[in-house]
């Protein structure tokens, strides 16, 4: 039987999306946790398909935001190609860490592609995720309160290729629904001694290649499919994403750059424990 999908839906879907992208909540489990709420069948081609393509919205926001930046880093990282005096830019080795830093979660994804479609698109993974990875979040936050303390945090001036790497490594984490993307490239920074306003705009930069490659790759799968579901619903999912992934990267950083992320952690746990309660309760379905 098709999958029929509403605007009200591709509406929710898009906030949703734009909301929890950069938030270190998993915006992959709360789009499973959505979609079963909304009686959409989590495991759907189509459906996982939909939700990949709307992130085509996150990152215009990401581009248009950091529009500055990212211009400066690519013009940097290009006249370090050309000239060994232009290497010596921290702005050309910290393009270099992003680039290495994308490496991974794109293998692994590739590789893992029909794991992470099928068996993991489930909401038992979900509520495990949500709750231990909140243990990393939650060391990750108690180190870099050492670091602070000790003077010894480094900002994107400091950014080295091993950092990228390791980051890139641990982002792979990311691709289990309800571990969340940001939530394991911030934490990893944060264990490598770099700031938590550095740590998050590194987060912002490595999902531009990760979220690219995903859509790109569902859209190159699943097209049909997602435009079965109707190409009006689909603009409105990516438009909706796009204007709420926006204010959200706005507010996180303004919120980093004077808090920690101890509060979504226990809205993690909170989030985790309800959804497995619901699940063990037979009140909603893990797929």
């Amino acid at each position: 039987m098709s999958v029929e999908l509403t605007y009200f839906q591709a509406i929710v879907l898009g906030v949703v999306e734009g909301l929890t992208e950069f938030l270190p909540i998993s915006s992959t489990g709360h789009l499973t946790i959505a979609e079963q709420l909304l009686g959409l069948p989590v495991d759907d081609p189509a459906v996982t398909a939909y939700t990949a393509m709307i992130q085509i919205g996150a990152i215009v926001a990401t581009f248009i935001y950091f529009a500055r930046k990212i211009a400066r880093l690519f013009l940097a990282w290009f006249r370090g190609l050309r000239s060994a005096q232009a290497r010596e830019d921290r702005d050309y080795t910290l393009a270099w860490a992003v680039i290495v830093g994308s490496l991974p979660v794109g293998i692994v994804g590739f590789l893992a592609r029909d794991l992470i479609s099928g068996p993991l698109r489930n909401l038992w993974v979900v509520a495990a995720a949500l709750v231990l990875w909140s243990i990393v979040i939650w060391v990750a936050e108690q180190r870099h309160d050492v670091l602070e303390r000790a003077g010894e945090q480094r900002d994107e001036h400091g950014i080295t290729l091993r950092d990228g790497l390791v980051i890139g490594l641990v982002q792979c984490f990311s691709l289990i629904p309800g571990v969340s993307r940001s939530g394991a490239t911030i934490s990893a920074g944060l264990m490598r001694g770099i700031n938590r306003v550095t740590a998050t705009e590194l987060a912002f930069f490595m999902a531009i290649p990760a979220l690219t490659a995903a859509g790109i790759f569902e859209l190159a799968r699943g097209t049909e499919a997602v435009l079965a579901l109707g190409v009006g619903q689909m603009a409105v999912g990516i438009v909706v994403a796009f204007a709420t992934a926006y204010a959200s990267i706005a507010w996180l950083l303004r919120f980093v750059a004077t808090n920690s992320l101890r509060p979504f952690i226990w809205y993690r746990v909170a989030l985790g424990l309800a959804v497995a309660a619901a699940l063990w309760a037979g009140w909603i379905s893990a797929t």
